[in-house]
């Protein structure tokens, strides 16, 4: 085992034994909420009402010692409300404006039913989640780092909601979808407390989660897995795909930004397992929620019930075919 592997060694089952102090199973959402922050990404989390999805990032964020703010979105949400803004300021001798941060300057924000507010509002987070900054009033004020954006979204109501707009999909990472828990784990459920995520402890620093993002930046990749990446990047495009099903079901593909954070999600599943280079089995086990949110579907698809996944393992499949 390299040195590499003996720091990374046990990490991400201490994550879990922290937050399992309030959440039951979730084990898959738990590694891709690591995942995504060795990435130094951001993860749109889909679930039905009552999954804890609020209470899992906030546990999360204090295993990983970062500060947590919470915004709800909804339909009168405007762009201060999350940016902050300047006020006058009355208190000193010299009477002047004074910026109040919003409740964006955190470490860890978890934009609520981010679908729930109008376009204008969801567009605040742009500059925030590409640039790690925000620009009130021509202003520039820089975002505590590390920054990470978990968005929420419930999949089964759409009425009064604001469909993502495919630019600010994109800058997500992954797409992570949370299911019901097993019987078991739901009969564990039934007795848990949320208040004692005061109990769960720190499991790393913020400077050892600069130091993890530094190491997966340098994980090898060979120039065989890179062809893999690109091969099922670039046959996801209708108008370049050599696959007749992608050009009859897909309207848009994955994009270049897509393929980066592909490459960038494999490098960090194979640092989180202790390794230090990436395989095909890194790539095959990120590329779901890398895919789901990039894939749009045409028409055709949606009338004869087909959905993303499946496009993904038929995807998956054909190129497999070709390597």
């Amino acid at each position: 085992m390299s040195m590499k592997s003996k720091i990374i060694d046990g990490l991400l089952g201490k994550i879990e034994a922290e937050l399992s102090k309030v959440i039951i199973g979730q084990k898959e959402v738990i590694k891709l909420l690591a995942i995504t922050v060795l990435s130094g990404g951001h993860s749109l989390i889909q679930g039905v009402p009552g999954l804890a999805k609020t209470l899992l990032v906030n546990a999360f964020a204090r295993a990983m010692s970062l500060s947590f703010s919470r915004i709800q979105f909804t339909p009168d949400l405007v762009p201060s409300d999350i940016t902050g803004t300047e006020i006058i300021d009355f208190s000193g001798k010299k009477q002047g404006f004074t910026f109040l941060k919003g409740p964006i300057f955190a470490n860890i924000i978890l934009a609520d039913e981010i679908n729930r507010t109008p376009p204008k509002t969801q567009a605040a987070l742009l500059e925030a989640m590409q640039e790690k900054k925000v620009t009130i009033l021509g202003k520039t004020y820089e975002l505590p780092l590390p920054f990470f954006v978990f968005a929420t979204q419930n999949p089964i109501e759409y009425q009064g909601t604001y469909p993502l707009p495919e630019a600010q999909l994109d800058r997500f990472l992954f797409r992570i979808d949370m299911d019901y828990p097993d019987y078991n784990e739901e009969m564990l459920i039934l007795d848990v407390d949320p208040s004692d995520i005061e109990k769960v402890d720190r499991v790393l620093t913020v400077d050892e989660i600069f130091d993890y993002q530094t190491k997966v930046r340098s994980i090898f990749v060979s120039t065989k897995v890179k062809e893999y990446v690109l091969a099922l990047c670039r046959n996801s495009r209708p108008e370049k795909s050599d696959f007749s099903f992608v050009r009859e079901y897909v309207k848009w593909g994955i994009g270049p930004r897509g393929s980066q954070m592909l490459l960038v999600a494999s490098k960090a599943n194979a640092l989180i397992k202790g390794k230090d280079f990436v395989d095909k089995e890194d790539v095959d086990e990120v590329v779901f929620p890398v895919f789901r949110h990039r894939f749009i579907l045409n028409y055709h698809a949606l009338a004869e019930g087909i959905s993303t996944d499946d496009l993904i393992k038929l995807l998956i499949s054909e190129v497999e075919k070709r390597i």
